[in-house]
């Protein structure tokens, strides 16, 4: 605040507010995409936030966290193109390089193409509806994941480390379809897999401020006790029989029910100021699936669902009616708990009793429901523990296997496509620039000014992985002939690329494209930036 009694601002207009977005961009997509593909190289940080002060890694979405700069406009631009990266990573788990690659792309074209003779909107919104067509034409290319594709997204998405795509492999094998994993550090050098019981929920937490884990921005309680009710919770003190035992004991609670504002920020203010380990989030699902889903987590952990539509008083809850798991981890969307073995056969039991109430259902919507009660109840959750040698070693491969187990959850969500950026480069020159419905005669000035920018922008995920194995783009694809037909930079040489088990997930690859669209055409757009005036002195 400066003595005027406000703070001074610095505008920035037109194409030098554009230039300086440019240069930004340009700054952040240099360090971040050397790092893609097999080639692709390490970079080193420096960060008091990591271990001992240093981070190696291969991970885009790491490298771009770490990038500010001074230049405050150029900062802006930074941020934009963090915000593709993370909402890729938030969507797709994975494919935050190629977001920021695309970006550059996008961005650098489009100022370069755009002037005073087009209609800047018209390109703007043209680029959007080429991104939606792509798309569509690389939902049509996927294909299923097969137990081969598995383990070679897996592979290639740990920087191609056959050992940690073994290990991937193997736990998704063993929780079967409705099965989860997890990733976490190991107190040796040895990277294994575990299998433990849990059961996930469809609800996040409901105030951030209860998040424990920023990198993951997550909230992880160990050994938790966890309250379950479908009663609204207006004042701390009704439920102050549990909140004492478990504050003095120090021991984590997660709260599974409805809380009135007030409550949730009480609680996270407590959080916050005194380090207590406590985590809400809603009941999932509503009316009387909320009431059965809530009795399957209730028998899952070995508590009592503290049901108003059953009679029960929430003032008369003492210890014993709590659950209790091994480990509760709390994202933005969804919760994971790790249940202990302490009740194998009221679980068993309840699985009998749905199968029989599927049995019985009419209903196709009632027996697929019942179904999902039943996977959530019986299946597995995988824990892989990434051991190493060193602090740094082990921080640079925890990001390499959380990348891969992402990728491989989002593989087996929606399939994959030709890997090595080959699907994006087809439907460039193949189906965007031969297309008749791009023929110059029937289109306008800024239909073929956008189809441009586009048919460019597709190629550079794939020319940047050749730029990183120290190859050239155009000599290396005019020896290819076929529709999936690439080149294995790792292993040098020409083939099928689902054959050769070079893929990508379609989920990683559709949502890199629609960010990093979305990004760059909001900088494509801009026209004034307003930020904080770096140094003022009154007169």
């Amino acid at each position: 605040m400066s003595e005027l009694g406000y703070s001074p601002k610095d505008l920035t207009f037109d194409s030098n507010a554009r230039k300086r977005l440019q240069s930004g961009i340009e700054k952040i997509s240099k360090a971040v995409k050397s790092t893609l593909g097999p080639r692709g190289k390490t970079v080193l940080i420096e960060s008091q936030n990591h271990t001992r002060g240093i981070t190696v890694t291969k991970d885009g979405v790491t490298v771009a966290k770490s990038i500010d700069l001074l230049d405050p406009v150029e900062n802006l631009a930074i941020r934009m193109v963090k915000e593709a990266a993370d909402n890729t990573a938030t969507s797709a788990g994975d494919g935050t390089t190629t977001a920021i690659v695309l970006t550059e792309a996008i961005a650098s074209l489009g100022m370069d193409a755009i002037d005073d003779s087009v209609s800047s909107t018209e390109v703007i919104r043209e680029i959007g509806r080429l991104t939606d067509d792509v798309v569509k034409r690389l939902k049509k290319m996927s294909r299923k994941l097969g137990k081969r594709g598995l383990l070679d997204v897996a592979t290639i998405s740990s920087n191609n480390d056959k050992e940690i795509g073994r290990v991937i492999a193997d736990v998704y094998g063993s929780i079967g379809d409705n099965g989860l994993v997890t990733v976490e550090k190991s107190m040796t050098e040895k990277t294994y897999h575990e299998v433990t019981d849990g059961i996930k929920i469809d609800k996040g937490y409901t105030n951030k401020m209860f998040v424990n884990n920023q990198k993951k921005d997550e909230c992880i309680l160990e050994d938790a006790h966890i309250l379950m009710t479908d009663h609204e919770i207006t004042n701390v003190l009704a439920i102050e029989s549990i909140l004492k035992p478990v504050i003095q004991s120090g021991q984590p609670l997660l709260i599974i029910g409805s809380c009135s504002n007030q409550v949730v920020n009480t609680l996270a203010a407590n959080v916050v100021k005194s380090g207590l380990k406590i985590c809400n989030i809603m009941p999932p699902q509503f009316g009387y699936k909320q009431h059965e889903l809530m009795g399957d987590i209730a028998v899952s952990v070995g508590g009592k669902f503290m049901s108003e539509s059953l009679g029960d008083d929430l003032s008369t809850i003492t210890m014993a009616d709590l659950g209790k798991a091994e480990k509760v981890i709390v994202g933005k969307e969804n919760t994971i708990i790790l249940r202990n073995e302490t009740n194998p056969e009221s679980i068993k039991s309840r699985v009998e009793e749905l199968w029989v109430a599927h049995d019985h259902a009419k209903i196709k919507h009632e027996r697929d429901f019942v179904k999902e009660r039943i996977a959530s109840l019986t299946g597995g959750i995988g824990v892989i523990y990434v051991g190493a040698n060193s602090d740094i070693e082990h921080k640079e491969k925890y990001d390499r296997v959380d990348d891969a187990v992402c990728a491989v959850r989002s593989a087996l969500e929606e399939g994959v496509l030709p890997g090595g950026g080959l699907a994006l480069y087809n439907l460039s020159h193949k189906y965007m620039l031969n297309d008749k419905m791009w023929d110059a005669t029937q289109s306008s000035k800024e239909s073929r000014i956008a189809n441009r920018i586009m048919s460019d922008a597709l190629v550079s995920p794939m020319r940047q992985i050749m730029i990183n194995a120290g190859l050239d783009l155009d000599t290396v694809m005019d020896s290819i002939q076929g529709e999936n037909v690439g080149y294995d930079v790792k292993n040098d040489c020409y083939g099928d690329m689902f054959k050769m088990g070079v893929v990508d997930p379609l989920k990683v690859t559709k949502n890199a494209l629609k960010n990093a669209s979305s990004v760059a055409t909001t900088i494509l757009s801009t026209n004034a930036i307003v930020t904080l005036a770096r140094t003022y002195t009154a007169e």
